[in-house]
């Protein structure tokens, strides 16, 4: 009988310790993809305008899309998070456009819209990955103007 006990109050103890450590995996790895994002975002932010929007550019014109696999960290034990990222920019509704595609009434109405000649966009970057059976998307988004 006392032998039995002990056998349950053992396996109870060592549920609620697995309990308690599950919770904290989950933490760990959102707070590890949050760091990797912060660094996306530092990118982002320190590369030059000319980079930015250049032909060789992390983050492609709008509909094209770059995703490249990444190591996200590290937990203890040495396994590591993996996931991808996706990056694109998306130009600004008051961007001026080439104009050599647009006539000139068109361009004269998109410089009385942006009389600055201001060329903005949005960098955005998209980080998946995989904890257990689920999977999850967290995104970062960086507004660019010269």
């Amino acid at each position: 009988m006392a032998m039995t006990m002990l056998s349950v109050v053992g396996l109870s103890m060592l549920k609620m310790c697995i309990n308690i450590t599950a919770p904290r995996q989950w933490t760990l790895q959102q707070s590890i993809t949050d760091a990797y994002l912060t660094f996306e975002k530092a990118s982002a932010q320190r590369q030059t305008f000319e980079d930015v929007t250049g032909p060789d550019s992390l983050w492609p014109a709008y509909p094209t899309v770059a995703t490249t696999n990444v190591v996200l960290g590290v937990l203890p034990g040495g396994r590591e998070i993996t996931g991808t990222v996706s990056r694109t920019r998306y130009p600004d509704a008051n961007n001026l456009p080439d104009p050599a595609t647009v006539t000139a009434v068109q361009w004269k109405a998109a410089l009385d819209r942006n009389p600055a000649r201001m060329e903005v966009w949005r960098l955005q970057s998209v980080v998946r990955y995989t904890v257990g059976s689920r999977s999850y998307l967290k995104a970062r988004t960086v507004v660019r103007s010269q």
